[in-house]
């Protein structure tokens, strides 16, 4: 089988590549302006192709993919993962790339086309453990990353036919090499004597974490598996975990020999504060907030995102593969 793997530098899309040369798959790993010195090893030995386009100009991208042979499926894992910027940025990275693909597949007659996408496409509110089928788009989503998310999918589902495509959505995605989220919370924990939360659920919310191992494989199965066809998946571990947990696993393996108290603050305190931080980051358009929490942070880490991921169970059961899971083990395996 040939894919090709967009994004393939970044944290899903390398992980990505590693589970599909580990199966034995032609793949066309495709970067931007970040190269990664495992792609090029593996390029090297003859393991996979290295590719490097820019997504959103479609002349320049058909020039590039013009050398690749036929495809069987194209895994889109390139975008801009953030919660402040720009929106002329993530409407390049997270819609108009989407659509330069889209359009690419169903030129080349691509066998079908997995979009990465995210959990966030709900909104950020209480959750209870409903299914896809129970959840629609959070249409009025303000912040520029599920929003254009969500432009994407309406994009594949108006576009191409549903056998043609799948869409996976992780949530809070961690592991091994983890460039965000721990190191998000490690650095807070760095400065700060406490473990903050804000308003009623006082840590006890879930935090939905993903293991990018299982994204990767569900990236791999959504790619081959008809039961995937014109789904949208939740992809997050089966073990619940509070957002008080993670907190504590972080500072555990960082932090060994500090104790951290618990205290919550009201909810507009924190907003008050995540609004000026979200502000300022956005107005410099930087990649990350410039301290926690943003506001969006804020609202992810305050309320139960509790969804359900019966359909990547049944999704993984029927193609004789295990859903990893974790103990309570360190959150990741980078060296303190």
């Amino acid at each position: 089988m040939r894919m090709m793997v967009t994004g393939a530098a970044g944290f899903i899309g390398l992980n990505t590549v590693r589970e599909l040369v580990r199966r034995g798959v032609c793949v066309y790993a495709v970067t931007h302006h970040r190269r990664h010195p495992e792609l090029t090893g593996l390029a090297e030995s003859g393991a996979l192709h290295l590719l490097q386009a820019d997504l959103s100009d479609m002349t320049y991208m058909r020039a590039v993919f013009a050398t690749c042979p036929a495809l069987d499926a194209v895994i889109h894992c390139a975008g801009r993962a953030s919660d402040v910027g720009w929106a002329c940025e993530f409407r390049k990275a997270n819609y108009e790339s989407v659509v330069n693909l889209g359009t690419f597949c169903q030129e080349s007659e691509v066998g079908r086309f997995v979009f990465v996408s995210t959990t966030d496409v709900y909104g950020l509110r209480d959750f209870h453990g409903e299914t896809e089928d129970d959840l629609p788009s959070d249409e009025s989503a303000r912040n520029s990353y599920p929003h254009f998310k969500i432009l994407a999918e309406k994009w594949l589902r108006a576009n191409l036919p549903a056998e043609r495509y799948a869409i996976i959505r992780p949530a809070a995605v961690w592991g091994e090499g983890d460039p965000t989220l721990t190191p998000r919370f490690r650095a807070f924990l760095a400065t700060s004597p406490f473990i903050i939360h804000f308003g009623p659920w006082r840590g006890r919310n879930r935090w939905p974490l993903a293991h990018v191992r299982t994204v990767a494989i569900a990236n791999y199965l959504a790619a081959v598996r008809p039961e995937a066809t014109g789904q949208a998946i939740n992809v997050l571990d089966s073990a619940h975990t509070s957002i008080e947990q993670f907190y504590r696993q972080v500072a555990a393996q960082y932090f060994p020999n500090r104790r951290f108290r618990s205290v919550t603050l009201p909810y507009g305190f924190g907003a008050v504060l995540g609004g000026i931080v979200s502000g300022v980051s956005t107005l410099l358009n930087l990649s990350h907030p410039f301290t926690d929490p943003s506001l969006y942070a804020l609202r992810s880490v305050s309320h139960n995102l509790d969804f359900s991921n019966a359909r990547l169970r049944s999704l993984f059961s029927c193609s004789g593969e295990t859903i990893p899971e974790r103990d309570r083990s360190p959150l990741t395996t980078d060296p303190p």
